[in-house]
């Protein structure tokens, strides 16, 4: 199976999203170790989706992007040229669905935390400010992410419930949008552009993002067993 990836960078920091599989993604040190990890991340990321996965990947570079921003810690500003490119129906449809799924399987996992407070992992800074570390931290954070993705190309939204429940409503509103199927990519706030195809694969590549994080944290801090992996991390 072909698996064609963008490659976004700041000199070897390097992340690598997979064009045909929206929200799987490796990182590393060079673009040659993003490569090697991402067979598996495929793997398990059609698990997820309830998908057998295939015997045999086959990773190639499609675009490539090269940014100013701390790759490092994951920020992102990349659009896809695929993304540019209006959707069918069917497309959104399935997307939303996947988008949905991730939220509530990012819910169930940190309402498995015995102590949404408590964390081992040290505190860490970075140029956007203190990263999150307990569960709570982490969920928040995850979800507040909403009102903003949905307003980056015009669909009214909030934050308020669960992660979940407010991104239900984003879709909501983004599909009293008219025409939001075929809404040109738009230029929004520090002038990274978005489009609809893009607001669907960030909200399923932010949730995994942060769900290996949280899945890795509650193992360090409550044991093995203690924490379900719900997004399949460890299959």
């Amino acid at each position: 199976m072909k698996i064609p990836c963008v490659w976004e960078h700041n000199g070897n920091d390097s992340i690598l999203y997979a064009d045909n599989f929206e929200g799987a993604f490796t990182r590393g040190a060079s673009l040659e170790e993003a490569m090697r990890k991402m067979p598996e991340e495929i793997r398990r990321f059609q698990l997820w989706r309830s998908e057998t996965p295939c015997c045999d990947y086959d990773v190639e570079i499609v675009q490539e992007k090269a940014s100013k921003l701390p790759i490092r810690d994951a920020d992102s500003d990349v659009l896809f040229l695929s993304e540019e490119k209006p959707l069918r129906v069917e497309e959104y449809q399935y997307l939303k669905a996947l988008a949905l799924k991730s939220a509530g399987d990012f819910y169930a996992l940190y309402r498995s935390f015995p102590d949404k407070h408590r964390s081992v992992m040290p505190f860490r800074q970075t140029f956007y400010g203190a990263v999150p570390r307990t569960a709570e931290e982490m969920y928040q954070h995850t979800k507040n992410v909403n009102e903003y993705y949905f307003s980056e190309i015009g669909a009214e939204a909030d934050n308020e419930g669960t992660i979940v429940s407010c991104r239900a409503r984003g879709f909501e509103a983004l599909e009293a949008v008219t025409g939001y199927l075929s809404l040109e990519a738009v230029t929004g706030s520090y002038d990274e552009q978005w489009s609809v195809r893009k607001v669907l694969r960030r909200f399923i590549w932010h949730d995994r993002i942060h769900a290996k994080a949280l899945y890795r944290m509650g193992i360090r801090t409550f044991g093995a067993d203690a924490i379900p992996d719900i997004f399949g991390f460890t299959r």
